[in-house]
């Protein structure tokens, strides 16, 4: 187990990656672009990334397991139902379209980049950790249901 995996909850991260989002372009200039639908499309995946996201939790609430991410020893079930037939993953599918709504209304290219750097980190310290616990508590149960459903969409 690396030291960072599952030490900094997805809340946390994903406010990380916003702010330097919005850092990062004034100390390295960029060229930024101008996008007339900014406020719509932003809005949408707003909407679009919240809604999966509360799904998510609900799913967890309906199946009474644990939402918190740092411990997935801790899950009683493997939730399966709802948006989760979908993807194994759709409250961090829910934080990177939030991340998307914010790239685009910040319409600078160099914050579209923090996006694959979101997902990499999350798949590596975050899904893959918890992935491991979930195959070690729930065994093939849970392998058939990765072998089923994407990670993210």
């Amino acid at each position: 187990m690396n030291s960072l995996e599952l030490k900094i909850p997805p809340v946390v991260v994903f406010l990380l990656f916003a702010a330097a989002m919005w850092v990062i372009p004034f100390q390295i200039p960029m060229i930024d672009f101008f996008f007339s639908f900014r406020l719509p499309v932003s809005l949408i995946l707003i909407i679009a990334g919240g809604v999966l996201a509360v799904a998510g939790i609900f799913a967890f609430y309906k199946g009474q397991t644990t939402l918190n991410p740092i411990k997935p020893e801790a899950a009683s079930i493997i939730v399966t139902c709802g948006v989760y037939r979908f993807s194994r993953n759709p409250m961090y599918v829910g934080l990177l379209f939030v991340l998307t709504a914010w790239a685009v209304w910040l319409c600078n290219l160099l914050a579209f980049l923090f996006l694959p750097a979101f997902v990499l980190y999350m798949n590596r310290f975050q899904i893959l950790p918890e992935e491991r616990a979930l195959q070690v508590k729930f065994g093939s149960e849970f392998n058939d249901y990765m072998m089923s459903v994407r990670r993210w969409l």
